[in-house]
């Protein structure tokens, strides 16, 4: 909310705003070739409104963060009573299923497929700048409402957007069940995914997502994203068309910038197209919107 304030107020020329993290990792380097084609008012968002076990422990108990009103760090505390689940809104947090499907494909394992729903909500959406100054300066009181409410939620980050976006009538047609990352999770699994390694990439870039999580520090699968993916050298940026100057070991062809706007996708722009398109199409048949 925070960083959505002040990209608008500074009235900077956005279209969506991103949710990433360090732990993330770019494979699909055409993103904006792909998001080109999408309507503008579309948001990806992983959300369901099986709460499961997440109602008692995560919706009902009482949090109070004191670091929201003191100038340094403090550990959060539990009210000793619970509240009831919200009336006046639907809640809504993350959703297993999509993650299961995005490993359901010719080299999945199927270990993984009994234990992925066992994680939370995910709390990396990619908004739209109008549903964004919605939950900012919202002409009507559910952004409100259901911001007092998760204010004293335990991580609302990973329910908020959700639950906002599929009880507002203006803007539940523009919510695609999906965060458009690759994940997996450990057997049994633990509270973070899996720590993708070598033996993953192919099923990683098999998925067709944008952004993939988590590695360890300089693991070997970077190198390889880098070069087979993202065509990035060591210490360098991933090039592009911009690219106007020579290209050899020892000159960087992006030391010379060209027209920023050319683009040129290469083949996993196109698997990340394909995987656009089957999101776009569950949005249309609204089979998994808001459920």
């Amino acid at each position: 909310m925070y960083a959505g304030f002040i990209t608008a107020d500074e009235v900077i020329p956005f279209l969506w705003l991103m949710l990433i993290r360090a732990s993330l990792y770019l494979i699909a380097p055409d993103l904006a070739h792909v998001f080109s084609s999408v309507r503008r008012d579309l948001n990806f968002i992983d959300h369901t409104s099986e709460l499961g076990w997440k109602e008692q422990q995560r919706v009902q108990p009482i949090i109070v963060d004191p670091s929201i009103y003191l100038a340094r760090k403090s550990q959060i505390f539990t009210a000793t009573q619970k509240r009831p689940t919200p009336a006046s809104f639907k809640v809504f947090t993350g959703n297993c299923s999509n993650y299961l499907r995005l490993l359901y494909h010719e080299h999945a394992l199927a270990m993984f497929m009994t234990f992925i729903c066992f994680l939370t909500g995910s709390p990396w959406v990619i908004l739209s700048r109008s549903f964004l100054e919605f939950c900012l300066f919202g002409w009507d009181n559910l952004p409100r409402t259901v911001l007092m409410y998760f204010n004293n939620a335990m991580l609302p980050e990973e329910g908020y957007f959700h639950s906002v976006i599929c009880n507002s009538p203006d803007f539940i047609n523009t919510t695609v069940n999906n965060d458009l990352r690759y994940m997996i999770w450990d057997s049994p699994p633990k509270m973070e995914p899996h720590y993708l390694g070598v033996s993953d990439f192919d099923q990683m870039i098999q998925s067709g997502a944008a952004f993939a999580r988590q590695f360890k520090h300089d693991d070997p699968v970077l190198n390889m994203i880098d070069e087979k993916i993202l065509h990035r050298r060591h210490n360098r940026v991933a090039p592009g068309t911009w690219c106007s100057g020579r290209d050899s070991w020892i000159t960087d062809a992006c030391s010379q910038w060209g027209d920023i706007n050319t683009l040129k996708p290469g083949l996993q722009a196109k698997r990340f197209a394909d995987s656009m398109t089957n999101y776009i199409d569950d949005l249309n048949s609204q089979s998994t919107q808001c459920k």
